[in-house]
């Protein structure tokens, strides 16, 4: 067989076994050439929210392909682009009034982070400091590398990286050190924006903090007239249990990140969504205050057609309550693992559960991970832990029979690799 020329993401090429050709995908599952059903429990990295290939988004995916391919976004817009941009202000936390478009979610976090440094330079402040949150990651670009966790993910890329300032990870019984120290990094005065995931550090480890902690560093953010970026581009889209994570705080955002669901997964789309400030920073006569940011597939219009049939799945169907059945079969079938030896830190936030798998090597690179992978793989299950972290994030669509078998190979899997319950 001849060796396929692809370079594949997050994969050692030296390690991996052939990968598998998917010819179809549906619902809950990816369908191999051997005919295989795979089930998703993953949603093909975060991306699909009511299941592949969903209907209503297909329909008006093909209908845009009468209409339109690419538009230049420079100088006209669209209809699809419109109504999406309208669409996400209606739905978003209040106060967003503003949206532009990209691609995907390192690029929307690229944008916020532009739209945050560009507010203080126009309006004449000096303000360069950009706070994160210690295993936190934004994406793969230099930018989005610079303002994640520093480790071997971007060793290599370290000479061409910016520095910020990191706050601890609030632990549970520790959560005032992260405010504290979030206190003292805005007395700097230097400080232009917090960047968070919040409720949920996706590739991180699935670490997760409560409502009451975002709500704290938006206080603070506000006391110092700093910006919080809120990174939605994984927690949007119900995946936290409510449309936006920020929901859940009661926190208003100043900026915005979202991709992944915002197409229900059908297409690469992303947005970030702004207030009037910061838009109203960079509306002048002169043009050196222009928001200096583009790509050449921005707002493409089958994909904005196909978002703005994803905000008529969610205001049309009853995708809330698919939401809080799946928050509670989860919920219910993770109490098995509570106490259990086998697993440490059994967590749940909204759809998303996470359990560590109790090894003595742990970290994205701990030799657990392939391992697992492999198991799963051969019982065609779509699942990807982060090193010995196991986590759960399927479609609205699963049934409760697919999550009872889901959780029956993670006791398994446990069971054969490293040993039963004591």
């Amino acid at each position: 067989m001849t060796r396929s020329p692809i370079w594949h993401p997050f994969t050692q090429h030296a390690l991996e076994p052939t990968m598998k050709k998917v010819v179809a995908t549906d619902g809950a599952y990816l369908v191999d050439e051997a005919g295989n059903r795979i089930l998703d429990a993953i949603s093909s990295w975060w991306v699909i929210t009511h299941g592949h290939r969903h209907p209503t988004i297909m329909e008006a995916i093909r209908q845009a392909t009468e209409v339109y391919d690419q538009i230049i976004f420079a100088e006209y817009t669209h209809a699809p682009a419109e109504d999406l941009a309208r669409g996400l202000i209606k739905v978003s936390p209040a106060g967003l009034q503003h949206v532009f478009y990209s691609d995907s979610g390192s690029t929307a976090v690229e944008v916020a982070l532009k739209m945050a440094l560009g507010f203080f330079h126009n309006t004449g402040r000096r303000r360069d400091r950009i706070v994160v949150m210690e295993h936190g990651y934004h994406g793969d670009t230099i930018g989005t590398m610079s303002v994640g966790e520093r480790g071997v993910f971007n060793a290599a890329y370290e000479p061409l990286l910016f520095g910020v300032d990191s706050l601890p990870f609030p632990e549970p019984g520790l959560e005032q050190i992260t405010l504290d120290a979030f206190e003292v990094a805005c007395c700097s005065g230097r400080v232009a924006a917090l960047l968070i995931e919040p409720l949920v550090l996706g590739a991180g480890g699935m670490k997760m903090f409560t409502p009451s902690v975002l709500g704290e560093l938006k206080k603070i953010a506000q006391r110092h007239g700093v910006l919080l970026i809120a990174d939605e581009v994984m927690t949007g889209w119900g995946r936290t249990g409510t449309l936006f994570a920020c929901d859940r705080a009661g926190v208003l955002p100043d900026i915005l990140c979202t991709s992944k669901g915002l197409t229900g997964g059908a297409m690469p789309l992303a947005a970030t969504l702004c207030t009037s400030e910061i838009f109203e920073a960079h509306l002048s006569t002169d043009r050196r205050k222009t928001f200096f940011h583009s790509s050449s597939y921005t707002a493409n219009p089958i994909a904005c057609a196909a978002a703005v049939a994803n905000l008529k799945i969610w205001t049309g169907e009853p995708v809330q309550a698919r939401i809080d059945r799946l928050v509670a079969l989860q919920g219910q079938a993770l109490q098995r693992f509570v106490g259990n030896p086998r697993f440490r830190n059994v967590r749940q936030s909204g759809t998303i559960a996470a359990l560590d798998l109790a090894v003595p090597s742990d970290g994205y690179l701990a030799d657990i991970g392939p391992r697992l992978r492999a198991f799963f793989r051969e019982r065609n299950l779509l699942i990807r832990p982060l090193g010995n972290v196991i986590y759960l994030m399927p479609p609205y669509c699963v049934s409760e029979a697919e999550i009872d078998r889901l959780y029956d190979a993670i006791d398994e899997a446990a069971s054969v690799l490293i040993g039963t319950a004591a």
